[in-house]
């Protein structure tokens, strides 16, 4: 069976006027997988990016790490297609979305990173019910639609390894996708997947199997444990 890597992108600029850049630790925890690919001779096929900056800088740190530990001539192509599927939803829109009777949950936004995860766990339940008052981007029924939609251009392919750079909201799902999982399951997971980590998946074209969830090999060292991020 061919192989997919699913990885979350890099820590992200939480808290700054842009999100969706990588920290400058997001940008090593990147090189640090592309090393950890390399050491392991893992090359692949096929690569695959959503369409946010934080995914193509990861997937730029990746193929630095590789291509500075790869001592065996290899020439990986870093050539990738986007989808946007695996794009993450829109937080702040969910957020601004909530009338009133949920005013309490939008002041979770403004809070520190805890604060913020506590309310993004509220407005997941309240998206996810079709309960949000205000104009959304999109419903959470689209969302899982179009997660579905891109694991199936990533996997109807003849390559043997493809390598998929994403966020935490589409990773989770996917997996609840894969184990046929109540979606509620995919966005529990989500609020779990690391920074940088990658999943591990077994496909063909009529199968999709999950190996390993969540995985940090490269940033699981003594010396790196204070490297290991969620957001």
């Amino acid at each position: 069976m061919a192989e997919l890597y699913l990885v979350r992108h890099g820590q992200a600029s939480f808290g700054s006027s842009n999100y969706d850049q990588l920290s400058e630790l997001g940008h090593q925890q990147a090189v640090w997988l592309g090393e950890y690919f390399a050491e392991r001779d893992i090359q692949f096929d096929r690569l695959i990016t959503g369409t946010q900056l934080r995914h193509r800088q990861t997937l730029e740190g990746i193929a630095k790490g590789f291509t500075a530990s790869t001592s065996k001539g290899v020439q990986q192509n870093w050539v990738a297609d986007t989808h946007p599927g695996f794009n993450e939803y829109d937080f702040y829109a969910l957020f601004a979305s909530l009338g009133e009777q949920h005013a309490h949950v939008r002041a979770y936004a403004l809070g520190d990173k805890r604060t913020f995860y506590k309310g993004l766990k509220e407005v997941l339940k309240l998206w996810m019910a079709d309960e949000l008052d205000g104009p959304l981007p999109e419903r959470w029924a689209d969302f899982y639609q179009r997660v579905a939609d891109a694991m199936k251009f990533a996997t109807q392919t003849e390559s043997e390894k493809v390598l998929v750079v994403s966020s935490g909201g589409p990773i989770g799902t996917i997996a609840s996708q894969t184990m046929l999982s109540p979606p509620q399951i995919g966005m529990e997971l989500n609020l779990q997947v690391r920074n940088s980590s990658y999943c591990h998946y077994f496909f063909n074209q009529t199968s999709l199997r999950l190996s390993c969830f969540n995985a940090i090999p490269h940033l699981d060292l003594p010396q790196r444990l204070n490297a290991i991020t969620y957001g």
